[in-house]
């Protein structure tokens, strides 16, 4: 699948020297080592509707981490998937009388759209789960004859044959510490806890024969007018969720890769049967550390598509706000952060984006200096944004009080200074 397009990323004198980063598995931050190629994987959309400042906040935020590493001369390996089959698209493409892969195509160019308006690095690999189906099947099939996983026999709605992973069977294998995988080892939770998230996040925790009421779905045998692949000893069915993301980055990403990111509602389930699935069928840890964001609100509301109050990219950009400001709104949260978008955060983001560019005319080469080097000690301590935001600030009020007494500009130096804005925070003035 191919991902969108993006503008090269401007050449800044000097370089980044690290990065710290929240662990969530950890809780506590630590020292990303020094890495010529680091790897990073960022779960992607299920495209049965347009990106909502939920899904760009996560993707700006990780793409921070790209341009940092970057930054610092690193090449970085990076790979998205797209969900591009499963029950919540489908759903939606018979809601709407629209074909599944015509719904999914039309989503996923919106995506992309959306990306690049936001200046968003695309992932070297983005991997669509329908292009995935011929690597995960015979993952699923070495996991059944290994008693990893099992067939879960149908009740006469269901038909026989759907298979789910044996978490118990995942957890007693050998291993050594802290590289062995056990339930609970990412989010935390007891298992008590993990139910009720399980049935609300695409679980099926009732379901009649599972051996444990939270062992995940692997392989969904056919059902009437479903898409359906050939799946060996399978049978003829779909992939789960979990074992998509699993079965990608192995292939595209070394074992294990260096972050694995994505929303804090993926933590559970979807990145600790992952990170099972990973253990199960290789030995090895899936992801060395574990980044999320915060959930993004509305109005200090809940934004989500069933109360009608999502706030669409598409339709900012559509409304002809600057997508530089779009960006900068999000950035003005700290990525861990839980927040919420209202009218008053998009005007005071386009208000500090005229500021700069303003400001810009009146940029000399010690600013450019000193910014440079405030937004990479932010970006260093856990790609504290609103740091870096709140530094590029104090440069625009200083370089517009002195703009009047200028006697000539300094085109070298405002190149520079627009160019380190782009390469470092992806703003584009």
């Amino acid at each position: 699948m191919i991902a969108w397009n993006s503008t090269p990323v401007p050449d800044v004198a000097g370089s980044q020297s690290g990065i710290e980063l929240f662990d969530t598995v950890q809780g506590r931050m630590v020292d990303l080592p020094a890495n010529p190629a680091p790897s990073l994987y960022v779960c992607g959309i299920t495209p049965y509707d347009a990106t909502h400042l939920g899904h760009a906040s996560t993707y700006v935020a990780f793409d921070l981490l790209n341009r940092t590493w970057r930054d610092s001369g690193s090449t970085v390996s990076y790979v998205q998937n797209v969900t591009d089959v499963d029950d919540p698209l489908l759903e939606r493409a018979t809601a709407t009388g629209v074909d599944w892969r015509q719904l999914a195509e039309q989503q996923i160019q919106l995506f992309r759209t959306d990306m690049e308006a936001l200046n968003v690095l695309p992932p070297e690999n983005y991997i669509g789960a329908v292009e995935s189906v011929g690597w995960i099947v015979p993952v699923v099939e070495a996991l059944v004859q290994r008693g990893l996983a099992y067939a879960v026999d149908g009740d006469g709605a269901e038909p026989n044959g759907d298979i789910y992973f044996s978490l118990d069977a995942a957890a007693a294998l050998p291993g050594p510490d802290p590289d062995r995988w056990f339930l609970g080892q990412l989010s935390h939770l007891s298992e008590e806890q993990m139910l009720p998230l399980s049935a609300e996040r695409g679980g099926d925790p009732e379901r009649p024969g599972k051996r444990n009421r939270l062992d995940p779905l692997l392989w969904r045998r056919a059902r009437d007018g479903e898409p359906e692949w050939d799946g060996g000893i399978l049978g003829s069915g779909r992939p789960g969720w979990h074992i998509e993301c699993t079965v990608i980055a192995q292939r595209f990403l070394p074992s294990p890769f260096t972050v694995q990111g994505g929303g804090s509602d993926l933590v559970f389930p979807h990145h600790e049967m992952s990170a099972g699935h990973a253990w199960a069928s290789s030995g090895r840890p899936l992801a060395r550390h574990y980044a999320h964001t915060g959930m993004v609100r509305y109005d200090g509301g809940k934004m989500s598509k069933s109360q009608g109050n999502l706030v669409l990219v598409s339709t900012l950009l559509r409304e002809g706000v600057d997508p530089a400001a779009i960006r900068l709104a999000i950035l003005g949260f700290h990525y861990r952060t839980d927040w919420s978008w209202t009218d008053a955060v998009l005007q005071e983001a386009i208000t500090r984006l005229e500021r700069w560019r303003s400001a810009v005319a009146a940029a000399t080469p010690t600013d450019v200096k000193e910014v440079v080097m405030d937004i990479r000690d932010a970006m260093a301590a856990d790609l504290d944004a609103p740091a870096a935001l709140a530094a590029v600030d104090g440069w625009a009020v200083r370089a517009g009080l002195r703009a009047d007494r200028m006697e000539t500009a300094d085109p070298e130096a405002q190149g520079q200074l627009v160019a380190a804005l782009d390469a470092l925070l992806g703003i584009k003035l």
